[in-house]
């Protein structure tokens, strides 16, 4: 087990015999980290926190602290992280709340650049970029693939669609469509069409991305009303599973979506 003399670890943590504490590491009570995790020097993983495999923590990150939230009373609530997912400098992860499901949840194989914060109850998805400094206020999911901006913001009970782009500098306070490019601030921000060149790095077909065009220019560019163009947009036969992700997420929206 690699944990360095200096780090500071609770007696009822659990850590893998292949992961590595780094110089000043703190691991709170009832931590779980598992094989291949790797903490660089001085990050404090607090308690009720859950790390998966091979992940790899950068220096002063704060991982699974108490939810920022006044109603949280001190109940026992979990910060749960997947594999192979990488956590650049200064990087602040809230646990959940008792009234909001008690648990954070991220998946595999997201990238959380310097500064980037997800609060309380927040549940993330699979290869998810968070930009430097962006954050996640509580209760925001944000699905696989989704990129959030440098210094954007998505506001509490939001949702990020799949293989979404959020600008910089963005403030989110409605729903952010699924494979679209959204940028700009509170009721400035718009969307920008479909966020090809990330679908294409991702490797979507090509036929995907085409009938997506054809449904985004039904929906945002014929004048119509959300309900009329959801309608006419329905009466095409697509093929692609995306396109009925996309219509099913304009219906089961709450807050409303940003156009």
């Amino acid at each position: 087990m690699g944990i360095h003399p200096t780090a500071i670890v609770d007696r009822t943590a659990e850590i893998a015999s292949e992961a590595v504490i780094g110089p000043y590491c703190v691991i709170g009570p009832e931590v779980r980290i598992d094989a291949g995790t790797i903490l660089e020097a001085q990050v404090h993983v607090h308690k009720w926190t859950i790390i998966g495999r091979d992940c790899r923590f950068s220096s002063f990150c704060s991982v699974g602290s108490d939810p920022q939230d006044l109603k949280y009373a001190g109940e026992p609530t979990w910060l749960r992280i997947g594999d192979r997912n990488v956590f650049r400098e200064f990087v602040t992860l809230n646990r959940g709340t008792g009234g909001g499901g008690g648990t954070t949840i991220i998946g595999d194989e997201c990238l959380f650049m310097a500064y980037s914060h997800a609060a309380h109850d927040s549940h993330m998805g699979n290869q998810i970029i968070m930009a430097n400094a962006a954050t996640l206020a509580g209760h925001v999911t944000v699905a696989d693939c989704a990129t959030v901006g440098a210094f954007s913001a998505v506001h509490q009970f939001c949702r990020v669609g799949p293989h979404a782009f959020i600008g910089g500098f963005s403030v989110i306070t409605r729903d952010a469509l699924p494979y679209v490019k959204t940028v700009g601030d509170r009721n400035q921000a718009k969307i920008y069409g479909i966020n090809t060149v990330g679908l294409q790095r991702r490797g979507l077909p090509a036929k995907s991305i085409d009938e997506l065009r054809q449904a985004y220019r039904i929906l945002f560019r014929s004048q119509l009303n959300t309900g009329d163009a959801l309608a006419k947009a329905r009466e095409r036969d697509w093929t692609a599973p995306e396109v009925a992700a996309l219509f099913e997420f304009i219906e089961s929206s709450e807050r409303g979506f940003i156009r």
